[in-house]
């Protein structure tokens, strides 16, 4: 066991939002969640999957939802409502344990991002559960069945949904991993864009052989080699596909950056103009929450479920969708995805396929040769 301090927490939170692929969730709420538990005098106990007993029971606390900033619109649609003062993730846990009529004993971030990452740890935190280092996605990702849980048939359910308004409800079963996605999906829509969920409870027997293992520690990995770039100056996008054993895709000036928000996601393209060793080239980006597919000059370059990452270069900070600012300076890097997604059941879940694109998955690291 490990107990994390608060400058690892916040290694891991901006190392899970630059693998957030664009998606995740607001790095500064997590940040401002972790911030106070640390500050209620929570701990952060971080297990390895090997330290799970076997009938040790967890479960996949989260948020899901768009990633749009708020509208005035949003805002007077939901002004008559009450507030609950409970973050929704972890009164959706503490309705699980009602449920199922037992605590759990730890938890597991649903995906690495900086929101979803620190909810994990928030609701770890603040009811003095484990903190297991492993995820199902070791990315972020769009929808419910794009994890790992789904690729080796861990039950979604039972699972536990609740939003800020109070409203709280327990889905005992469903069809499959894709209907969960379109019920969970329309109860975000109503509720802000934004609704807690717990769901994947087991025991640690059955959740071991479904996950990522050491995902929490890859993303510390990716945020010390950010913090270190920073310090020393060096280019974070050159330190970064190196820390993850990827590759500098382009560099340049966002151009465009067209995005709505459509059924729960925000869904959109970036369009950056080539500069330096890549000028004269363009690039863009599709992105659903997360970035999904990129072409160079209308040839496709990378796709899920290997990742595309950016930074600001004048910022010196990861780009979140849809947060780009026309005519900043960015950097696009790619990383390659875990072994589990680029099984024949992988990329069926979460290939370039799954989002309707007619293309054969090529790992990144053979395209550039590594």
């Amino acid at each position: 066991m490990k107990l994390l301090n608060k400058q690892e927490i916040h290694d891991i939170l901006y190392g899970s939002t630059i693998l957030g692929t664009g998606g995740g969730g607001s790095l500064n709420k997590g940040l401002q969640l972790v911030d106070q538990a640390l500050d209620a005098g929570k701990e952060f106990k971080l297990i390895s999957l090997e330290e799970l007993p076997d009938e040790a029971l967890i479960s996949t606390p989260y948020k899901c939802g768009s990633i749009s900033p708020e509208t005035e619109e949003e805002r007077r649609k939901y002004a008559d409502l009450p507030r609950i003062n409970e973050d929704s993730a972890l009164r959706a846990f503490r309705a699980m344990e009602q449920h199922m009529g037992q605590e759990f004993y730890g938890v597991v971030s649903a995906e690495l991002g900086g929101g979803n990452t620190a909810i994990a740890f928030n609701v770890g935190a603040m009811l003095g559960k484990y903190i297991i280092d492993a995820d199902p996605a070791g990315r972020s990702v769009p929808e419910l069945q794009h994890t790992t849980y789904y690729v080796y048939g861990l039950p979604i359910t039972p699972m536990a949904v609740a939003n800020e308004f109070g409203d709280v409800a327990i889905v005992t079963e469903v069809v499959n991993d894709f209907r969960a996605e379109a019920l969970v999906r329309a109860m975000a829509v109503v509720s802000k864009n934004a609704i807690g969920v717990v769901d994947h409870p087991a025991r640690g027997k059955d959740f071991k052989p479904t996950v990522i293992p050491g995902a929490i520690s890859y993303a510390l990995k990716i945020g010390e080699a950010y913090r270190q770039a920073k310090t020393d100056g060096q280019d974070l996008a050159t330190a970064l596909a190196q820390a993850g054993n990827g590759f500098v895709l382009f560099r340049g000036k966002v151009q465009e950056i067209n995005w709505e928000t459509k059924e729960g996601f925000t869904v959109g393209e970036a369009v950056i103009t080539g500069e330096g060793d890549y000028a004269g080239s363009n690039y863009k980006i599709w992105f659903e929450n997360e970035n999904i597919i990129s072409w160079r000059d209308g040839v496709i370059d990378v796709t899920v479920p290997d990742l595309i990452c950016m930074v600001d270069d004048e910022l010196n900070e990861p780009v979140t969708n849809p947060n780009h600012r026309i005519g900043s300076r960015v950097s696009v890097f790619g990383l390659p995805s875990p072994q589990q997604w680029r099984t024949s059941r992988g990329l069926q879940v979460f290939g370039p396929r799954s989002f309707g694109y007619d293309y054969e998955f090529l790992p990144i690291e053979k395209k550039f040769g590594k």
